[in-house]
């Protein structure tokens, strides 16, 4: 409870400034990399820390009409769609779970985390998927992860920690389960909402081993060209840019590493004051 000592004060500013660097570092690398220049990234043997002349090139190459271009789309009607469907499911399944008079709640709460225990393997999921004639198609990047039992738990734990008394004021006045959960329980719940949102939304937009599995090449979405392209260390000179041939791979890698990560980074600080809130609730009350 005393007041810490220079010594202790200055040890850990510079702990502080040393995670810093290594976490900004490494992102100002591959950014300026991606802006800088051809001969610049050659003769600095690949990365660059600060481009003397940035250029937008890269991204304009990969971003007129190629590979690139349609796996982002991809990635993003996926993020969209799959969020939203997912939010719908869950928070139905949630409110139904968190109400005393569901019949059979019980039955299917084991069931639901029965799944969360005991995952069903690659194996029988990818049979299950090819059953359903859903091979090659974006809805298999979707359905078989429609509910994560972490968010569901997550959301019908904050359902719970409504007071009863508002569910009782509503049915007194006429409302049915629908206008209860419409109009009260969901406006109460906006911070368990926009985080479950998110992680959702970041499993959907970092998915890619599902579309290896699932989807031909043609279909990709944004992360699984980033993986075959950049981090296996396959050719990026006719796949990647919609024109042809570039002279710097590694520019190329930035800029699509960059484009994979940016949409998430932007979203994230907006939604982050909902984190501490939305979690703990849900996951105290559950």
């Amino acid at each position: 409870m005393e007041k810490p000592r220079p010594l202790t004060q200055a040890a850990k500013a510079l702990a502080l400034v040393t995670v810093v660097l290594l976490v900004c570092v490494p992102f100002l690398v591959i950014l300026s990399t991606s802006l800088a220049s051809t001969d610049e990234v050659v003769a600095n043997g690949g990365w660059v820390l600060w481009p003397e002349e940035p250029t937008l090139k890269a991204y304009r190459d990969i971003l007129d009409g190629g590979i690139v271009t349609h796996a982002l789309g991809v990635s993003a009607g996926v993020t969209v769609i799959g969020t939203l469907l997912s939010l719908a499911c869950t928070i139905g399944l949630a409110y139904a779970l968190s109400r005393p008079g569901t019949f059979g709640r019980k039955s299917v709460l084991l069931l639901v985390l029965f799944t969360f225990l005991f995952p069903p393997g690659m194996i029988p999921s990818f049979l299950l998927v090819k059953g359903l004639g859903l091979l090659d198609t974006y809805a298999s990047l979707v359905l078989p992860v429609l509910i994560n039992v972490f968010n569901l738990v997550v959301l019908r734990g904050f359902f719970q920690s409504v007071p009863e008394e508002l569910y009782e004021a509503a049915r007194l006045d006429g409302a049915g389960e629908w206008r209860v959960l419409v109009s009260i329980v969901l406006p109460l719940s906006k911070a368990a909402l926009a985080v479950v949102g998110l992680f959702y939304a970041v499993a959907y937009w970092n998915s890619w081993f599902y579309a290896s599995l699932y989807l031909e090449s043609d279909h990709w979405p944004l992360q699984q060209v980033l993986r075959t392209y950049v981090v296996a260390g396959s050719g990026l000179t006719d796949i990647t840019t919609g024109e042809g041939t570039v002279t710097a791979p590694q520019t190329v890698q930035m800029a699509v590493l960059v484009i994979a990560t940016v949409p998430i980074l932007l979203v994230y600080p907006f939604l982050q004051k909902y984190f501490t809130k939305g979690v703990l609730t849900g996951a105290i009350k559950s």
